[in-house]
């Protein structure tokens, strides 16, 4: 039998449950419905109310019921079993879901959803402690006339009163407000702005007001699902265009400014120039990509004399752990030939420190990574490198993983590729490498599961942290002057990661600051700088020219241990960076303005985020400079428990010699002739 939740409907507060049962073959005057909670493990029974036919039967609930105090959860995902207890024997289904459904607000601070997973069973999430000062629209729209906002009028039933949206200028601060007077359906409403209203070269961005059981409220308006599909350009008469965008903090904003000029828009026509050539470039690769396939197909041999290729990033720099074995290696065994897989970029890099390099995708790299004895990378080779059978690949990867990895990943939505193929060509690279650097036993579980891997696995730490465990506090004064850090203050570094969504176009990522420079420079900038730590994909995509007297953008310096051991407090949000910064034992705080958009619509997380990590989170601009200065008054972890707990399971097993171990490990290759 199969049990298939077909429909939820709204009924004085409450909600009825609707199953459609496929091949019903035993009674269900004994049936129930089972929900359990995936992280607490509670659970609730409710029984069936009505049964509509032999195969449709109804369940009435209260979502209030479904969500309970707690200080470390504020999500809560509901699984759904349907029980047969009949006299010959027990059969427990897990409801599958053929319905989905828009977020419905309980109270102003929490929402219900129901949801499916990767494998389709049905799940009834439940999220408190939400933000009181966001309101979810379902759609907003740019027409020929007008600015089109749809959203919900009740929250749990209770009907919404006096609604009106405003339109904040952002800069003359003047608001423009328009009553809520129709309904699109039921229980939703709609609201149109003329487009004529809006002011000339103006940013502008959407609130609500309205009444709810007596009481006033102001909220920002804000949409989670991104604005594909909506209508969000228009061109106007009088040379003007409108726009709309979704702020990091899924804001929304409007912006009106002077269309393209006709000179503008014959230099753009000009402008195709470019874009030719930049057809031309994309060919050139394609046609260098044929060759660099033929050229791996040519019988190679190895070099006489032991050569380590060292790659990291892809050659986009000379840093992490394949950086800290190299000069290991060159400290022991300088006799060995070592030569760095790079690109273009890090040839002055080299030169100037006396580091043997060969160009990726040239006809010599070919040669050289196919004749040397081991590939040591932190990072993937391009599926359509020939890895030789005399070749050693030793993988040190680049961080405990939180997300998930590899075959984990259930949607996978970078561009240029599909879940299938993301998963295929991971598998096929993990079987190349014949030894995977773990730093702790919870990444040597995800590691086999998220590769799919079967080779020998050094659990030794990532030799990147030697240097974290090893530097002496005047080392760390050298390495700011070294920056340019003033030595009196106090550093606060901000590490974010790259959002799978946030791409314009295959190759063009865009970010902003979730903070408020100006706030920061109010609040610390007295006696506290700022570090920022980007990913490559967007670290281009940031102005900060008018804070250069506190904020320091260093997102393509080689060494972020450099920038670990500089730095007084770490702020981060998904990236894996904290796991090595806890080697330090100095605060950690979390920012993840978007947690619940990014831990539904893309990756996911191995850890329960919000039990598991070493520091407070923060949920908004206003908590994070509230604990920013906490944290800066408290610079030492040691002696918190919750934090050792997690340095225990995750940083205690590096005694600062992960590097030399690795290269013991080649040595051992080397000598015994394997």
């Amino acid at each position: 039998m199969r049990a298939i939740l077909s429909g939820v409907h709204q009924k004085k507060g409450k909600q009825v449950l609707e199953f459609e049962l496929l091949d019903v073959a035993v009674s269900l005057d004994t049936a129930y419905v089972l929900f359990v909670e995936k992280n607490s493990l509670a659970s609730i029974m409710k029984p069936i109310s009505k049964v509509l036919s032999h195969n449709i039967i109804r369940v009435n609930i209260d979502a209030q019921d479904f969500h309970f105090q707690s200080e470390d959860q504020t999500e809560f995902e509901w699984q759904i079993f349907l029980i047969n207890n009949n006299l010959t024997n027990k059969n427990v289904i897990q409801v599958e879901s053929e319905y989905l459904s828009d977020r419905h607000q309980l109270e102003l601070t929490s929402y219900y959803q129901f949801n499916s997973d990767a494998q389709g069973m049905a799940l009834f999430n439940i999220r408190t402690h939400q933000s009181d000062e966001e309101f979810m629209i379902n759609s907003v729209n740019l027409t020929d006339e007008n600015l089109e906002i749809t959203g919900y009028n009740k929250i749990n039933g209770t009907l919404i009163k006096n609604q009106r949206i405003i339109l904040k200028n952002h800069t003359t601060e003047g608001t423009l407000e328009y009553p809520v007077t129709k309904k699109l359906f039921e229980g939703m409403f709609t609201v149109a702005i003329p487009l004529t209203d809006i002011p000339q070269n103006s940013i502008g961005e959407l609130f609500i007001e309205y009444e709810l059981n007596g009481k006033s409220i102001k909220q920002r308006l804000i949409i989670s699902k991104s604005l594909a599909g909506q209508s969000t350009d228009i061109q106007l008469a009088g040379n003007r265009e409108i726009t709309l965008e979704k702020r990091y903090d899924n804001g929304i904003l409007v912006k009106e400014f002077a269309g393209a000029s006709l000179l503008q828009k014959v230099g753009a026509a000009g402008g195709k120039a470019g874009t030719i050539i930049d057809v031309i470039k994309m060919i050139q690769d394609k046609l260098n990509l044929v060759r660099m396939r033929f050229l791996f197909k040519s019988g190679h041999s190895p070099y006489d004399n032991t050569t380590i290729i060292f790659e990291s990033f892809g050659g986009r720099q000379v840093s992490d752990s394949p950086y800290a074995i190299y000069k290991v290696f060159k400290t022991l065994y300088p006799g060995i030939n070592m030569i760095w897989s790079i690109d273009r970029s890090q040839k002055k890099f080299c030169k100037e420190n006396q580091i043997a390099y060969v160009i990726r995708r040239t006809n010599k790299w070919v040669r050289v990574l196919e004749k040397s004895q081991f590939w040591i990378s932190n990072a993937r080779f391009p599926t359509w490198v020939k890895k030789p059978n005399y070749v050693t690949y030793i993988q040190t990867w680049h961080g405990t993983p939180l997300k998930k990895l590899g075959l984990d990943i259930e949607n996978v939505s970078m561009p240029g590729t599909t879940t299938v193929k993301y998963h295929k060509n991971f598998v096929r690279e993990a079987n190349r490498w014949d030894a995977l650097v773990s730093p702790n036993d919870y990444s040597t579980q995800i590691f086999r599961s998220a590769f799919g891997f079967n080779n020998q696995i050094l659990k030794i730490g990532y030799p990147r942290n030697d240097e974290l465990i090893n530097t002496q506090p005047e080392d760390i004064d050298a390495i700011k002057e070294q920056l340019g850090i003033p030595l009196d203050k106090k550093v606060v570094m901000y590490a974010p990661t790259y959002r799978d969504n946030q791409f314009a176009e295959k190759g063009k990522y865009t970010f902003e600051l979730p903070f408020d420079l100006d706030d920061f420079r109010k609040s610390f900038g007295d006696d506290t700088v700022l570090i920022l730590r980007m990913h490559y994909l967007i670290s281009n995509a940031l102005d900060i020219s008018d804070y250069s007297d506190f904020v320091y953008d260093y997102s393509n310096y080689p060494n972020i241990s450099d920038l670990y051991l500089v730095s007084d407090l770490l702020i981060t949000d998904y990236s894996s960076v904290f796991f090595d910064y806890a080697y330090l034992k100095r605060p950690i705080l979390f920012y993840p303005y978007d947690y619940h958009l990014y831990k539904e619509e893309l990756r996911g997380f191995y850890l329960n985020y919000e039990k598991d990590l070493p520091g407070k989170i923060a949920e908004n601009s206003k908590q994070l400079l509230a604990e920013i200065n906490h944290a800066l008054a408290h610079p030492d972890m040691s002696a918190n428990e919750k934090f050792m707990n997690f340095y225990n399971r995750f940083c205690a097993i590096n005694d600062g010699l992960s590097s030399l171990k690795v290269v013991n490990y080649v040595m051992h290759q080397i000598e015994s002739g394997m």
